[in-house]
């Protein structure tokens, strides 16, 4: 019998979020969690790709793509909040989806959770370089372009970048301070946060003067005749996009393991920083498009296009001989510095969710054991924190921002789906399990929630659902080399050698191929630049998983 469907039973979920002088250290209280959401979420949306959004997508009408992306989040968050109350155990949506749809589900949820965690600190990364550089010249410092910018990128000189070094050291800095423990970090974030909310708020009030109202007219700028650009199609694109700047409740449930009381202080974290930061997102779009027209946000090279917050400030004075003065160049300066800190609060979250989910599925025997590793004094998963510095500064310092920004996005929706999916399921299966909260409207509120991402996730460009599969297609490969032999669970029921654990898996790779060669297909068909290096690497993809997924599924095949 095969263990991909088998689901992780509750009574050992908890048992396992107990503390004991080798697990996880809890010390986190509701208002620690509120913070830690607050810290994740404003900052990724309102501080990165808004401006790049907005230019390229959605225009004014970027205020209206924040407010479906929140109906999608309030759906999922609804969701979360049940499955935090009832299994507050470190991981988030991968165990969620291990207690409701089984093994496999839970691997594939994982996986992609690498997408919304450490692929979204080295969006966040990659935009602090551009903030830092801003900084810098506010004071007479030009930094080098050239080592701010990854090598896909050309800075504002037209030259061709080398490396994203400020990225690196910011993930390095924030990764230290984890595996220092999570107190000291919910500390440093809290300090942030407070920082960070007032820096907003000033930025509304002050701001709020320079609104000029022919930079909101129209609303929904026409669409140029290319799907995505603007119009409608555009508006939901570009929620898709910012999409995962609202990941911050998500991680607030990968601390649940580290809260004192996670039955009552999950949901209050959860929808509490959700609710605060939608409505500051909201208006905080509103004057950043209102003060400067949409298209300036794609001014610059670099990563300067990841700062639109700065284009916006500069722009906020009165124009003498042509040029725009800044009525408060102190305030410039400190907001940009605010904006420094807020990064790096939200750069500490979602590294803490990514080490705290590969904890999990590594204590579940999917990952090596040294993803699980405590550090005897801190009580933190310092290797894992080591492996995600280095993963996430190289992502940082040679890929592009839009492109691991967009990456985020389709993960995050992913995830959020699979989550609406395990509350509809465990309503079924376990009716009768204890839940310190419920979401309320079951089915309707988690169908909605299902809709809403899905269809956001349908708005996005070809390039970004290659990224999606091809990554999913690596994943089942470390699922067939090592997860499915070393699952506990497995061990537990004797079934990690069942053929079927192969033939299954190879059938959904060969699934995911199929798909990949569609996507790369209509991608090609559609591009209006060079795509070959991408189309040559798809290409690749899909031969050498054929001959692999061919040779599992034959081999076990009875």
């Amino acid at each position: 019998m095969s263990n991909l469907w088998r689901t992780k039973p509750l009574n050992q979920l908890m048992a396992e979020a107990d503390e004991s002088e080798h697990g996880l250290k809890k010390t986190l209280s509701s208002l620690s969690l509120v913070a830690l959401g607050i810290g994740a979420i404003i900052g990724a949306g309102l501080f990165s790709i808004t401006g790049m959004a907005a230019a390229n997508y959605a225009g004014p009408g970027i205020m209206i793509s924040f407010i479906i992306a929140a109906l999608g989040c309030a759906f999922a968050g609804l969701c979360y909040a049940e499955f935090a109350s009832m299994i507050p155990v470190a991981g988030s949506a991968y165990t969620y989806s291990y207690a409701t749809m089984g093994e496999f589900i839970a691997w594939i949820i994982g996986w992609d959770l690498v997408l919304e965690y450490a692929v979204g600190a080295a969006t966040v990364a990659s935009s602090w370089s551009g903030y830092l550089g801003k900084f810098f010249h506010s004071f007479g410092v030009a930094l080098p372009e050239t080592l701010m910018t990854t090598p896909f990128d050309i800075t504002a000189s037209g030259a061709s970048g080398i490396i994203n070094l400020p990225a690196i050291f910011i993930v390095l800095v924030m990764s230290l301070i984890l595996i220092k423990g999570t107190s000291e970090s919910a500390g440093v974030n809290g300090a942030i946060v407070v920082l960070k909310v007032a820096i907003v708020l000033i930025f509304i009030i002050v701001g709020f003067k320079y609104v000029k109202p022919e930079n909101l007219t129209p609303l929904i700028p026409e669409n140029t005749g290319k799907f995505g650009e603007y119009g409608w199609s555009g508006i939901i694109r570009a929620a898709a996009v910012v999409f995962f700047a609202y990941i911050g409740f998500d991680a607030v449930s990968t601390a649940a393991q580290e809260t004192k009381n996670p039955k009552k202080a999950m949901p209050i974290g959860i929808m509490g920083s959700l609710l605060i930061c939608t409505v500051l997102y909201i208006i905080f779009a509103y004057v950043m498009v209102g003060v400067v027209h949409y298209k300036a946000f794609t001014a610059g090279g670099g990563s300067d296009h990841l700062a639109p917050v700065a284009i916006a400030i500069d722009a906020m004075g009165e124009v003498v001989n042509g040029a725009v003065v800044p009525a408060y160049p102190w305030l410039n300066t400190s907001i940009i510095l605010a904006i420094l800190l807020g990064y790096a609060s939200v750069i500490l979250v979602m590294l803490m969710g990514q080490s705290r989910v590969f904890y999990s599925m590594s204590k579940d025997g999917l990952l090596p054991k040294v993803f699980s590793e405590v550090h005897p004094k801190y009580r933190t998963p310092w290797k894992s924190n080591l492996f995600f510095l280095v993963f996430v500064s190289l992502f940082a310092a040679f890929i592009p921002g839009r492109v691991v920004g967009e990456m985020t996005s389709i993960g995050t929706l992913f995830a959020f789906i699979l989550v609406c999916v395990g509350v509809l399921v465990l309503r079924k299966t376990q009716p009768d399990a204890p839940r310190a909260f419920r979401t309320p409207l079951v089915p309707l509120v988690p169908v909605l929630g299902i809709l809403v991402c899905f269809g956001m996730m349908a708005f996005l460009p070809f390039d970004t659902w290659i990224r999606l599969v091809c990554w999913m297609m690596i994943g089942l490969d470390v699922y067939l080399f090592r997860g499915i032999k070393n699952s506990f669970l497995g061990k537990a029921n004797n079934t990690t050698d069942s053929p079927k654990n192969y033939t299954v898996t190879a059938i959904s790779g060969f699934g995911l191929t199929v798909t990949l060669a569609v996507l790369a297909y209509l991608h090609h068909q559609n591009a209006e630049t060079d795509d070959s290096g991408l189309i040559m690497f798809s290409v690749f993809m899909i031969v050498v998983h054929a001959v692999l997924y061919g040779y599992y599924y034959f081999k076990f095949k009875k």
